[in-house]
């Protein structure tokens, strides 16, 4: 089952920078307007590394974002603006936040260290969303670049007891480190060196199965990575006859190799703390497109009713009420809420898993997107016809402003739907999933040499 280990973590010198100005959200949450501003917070902000910009003349002098992101970790390293911790440590980690539309105070605790990476065969680390290509190429080329990992991949395990988290945080004094975000997160590390306490996580740990919440991308792009170190390796202990074991000789666990394992935040599925966001669609470009004619057509699977202009507030308390099925399609000029026809969507959707044909966005993808606007799987995947958007209000004045021809606002997925799917070894549309809040990018670091 799922196998951690401490690590001797890079981490950001408090005495010679403050960690506001140096850490980030996940490269792939950060918009062009965060690059600029993380750029101008600090020449050592960890946004240069993870999602540099491209500059003038990189073709003719040999250089790329990449090179520079690894010419600037060494440098950092030599310079002891990034300094390594003496001993193999584990991290408790917590986050005091107020989701978005909440004035509840929540904290989700989960702890940082490395995690054996599994095929997905092997059913001990399960996925849940589709991925791209594209992103995992722009991360391979950081890792084999950097040789390291600075933001953490987001797992969830089983834990109804919370054994974990009373091994980690009873009795537990300051954080080590502390800092909020421009979300207002505050966002808490606590060391953990001693041996016994990691001893005892590791072995809480070891019957667990994994879900991937955020950082697919990243979690295949180190496991393809690690691939050609595996034959590597195999091939060294072939020759030599004896090899590094997970449990060791030496008092702590390690990975057999660097790359055999990545850095990722374990959280306790059943703990209070998660939240899981809705992620809007947004519908643009669409040829010929008809508001009438697409609530005519979208009447064979679903009860369309039909909602005054309001804003998207409004719209999302509806959604709220709902029991099955639903979802809102606002449109210039009103807006309809659907809800589903079980008999015309199981008939429309009969290839499908049961508990995968019972989830909004399933529908919403198979029936409205591919089978009513026309877009194939490949067209949402590319994003070519389809915006995503956390902000309802965003994707609803889109439409307003004739930027988009139609917003469909829908319901976060539970915790629950998103269980049996992943632990069935299916995958839910892309951006099924936003879990709030982001883990910060820049708090620990993996460094393979």
């Amino acid at each position: 089952m799922a196998r951690i280990y401490p690590f001797r973590a890079w981490r950001y010198n408090p005495s010679a920078v403050r960690l506001s100005e140096v850490l980030t959200q996940p490269y792939d949450k950060i918009s062009p307007a965060m690059q600029q501003a993380y750029y101008q917070r600090s020449s050592f902000n960890l946004v240069r590394i993870i999602l540099g910009l491209p500059e003038l003349f990189d073709a003719e002098k040999g250089e790329s974002v990449y090179t520079r992101a690894a010419r600037d970790f060494r440098a950092w390293r030599e310079q002891g603006v990034l300094i390594q911790e003496k001993d193999p440590c584990i991290f408790g980690y917590a986050q005091r936040f107020q989701a978005p539309g909440s004035e509840e105070l929540k904290e989700r605790r989960g702890f940082i260290a490395l995690g054996k990476l599994y095929e997905y065969a092997e059913q001990v680390v399960f996925r849940h969303e589709q991925t791209l290509s594209k992103p995992k190429s722009d991360r391979l080329s950081l890792l084999k670049a950097t040789r390291a990992h600075f933001g953490q991949i987001f797992m969830l395990y089983s834990d109804p007891a919370r054994t974990v988290e009373k091994i980690l945080f009873e009795g537990g004094g300051p954080a080590d480190a502390e800092v909020s975000d421009e979300y207002g997160v505050l966002h808490r590390l606590w060391r953990v060196r001693d041996p016994a306490t990691i001893r005892l996580l590791v072995s809480a740990m070891e019957d667990k199965k994994l879900i991937i919440a955020d950082g697919h991308h990243r979690y295949e792009t180190a496991l393809n990575y690690g691939r050609d170190f595996a034959v590597e390796y195999a091939a060294h202990i072939a020759a030599d006859g004896a090899g590094k074991t997970e449990h060791s000789a030496s008092h702590l666990s390690e990975p057999a190799f660097p790359e055999a394992a990545a850095m990722m935040t374990f959280v306790n599925m059943d703990s209070e703390g998660l939240v899981i966001l809705p992620t809007h669609r947004v519908a643009h470009s669409l040829d010929g497109f008809q508001p009438a004619a697409f609530a005519r057509e979208a009447a064979q699977f679903f009860e369309m009713e039909p909602l005054a202009v309001a804003d998207a507030a409004d719209y999302g308390q509806r959604l709220k009420g709902q029991r099955g099925t639903s979802f809102v399609a606002a449109m210039r000029g009103g807006a309809w809420l659907l809800r589903s026809k079980p008999e015309a969507v199981n008939a429309a959707l009969g290839e499908i898993p049961e508990r995968q044909r019972r989830l909004d966005l399933t529908q919403l993808h198979s029936i409205v997107l591919e089978r009513l606007l026309k877009l194939d799987a490949e067209k949402i995947r590319e994003q070519t016809h389809i915006r995503y958007l956390r902000d309802a209000g965003e994707a609803v004045e889109q439409v307003r402003r004739g930027e988009a021809d139609v917003a469909f606002l829908t319901n976060p997925v539970t915790m629950e739907q998103l269980r049996e799917v992943a632990f069935a070894g299916e995958v839910m549309p892309q951006k099924s999933t936003d879990f709030y809040p982001k883990l910060l990018s820049g708090l620990a670091i993996y460094a393979l040499e």
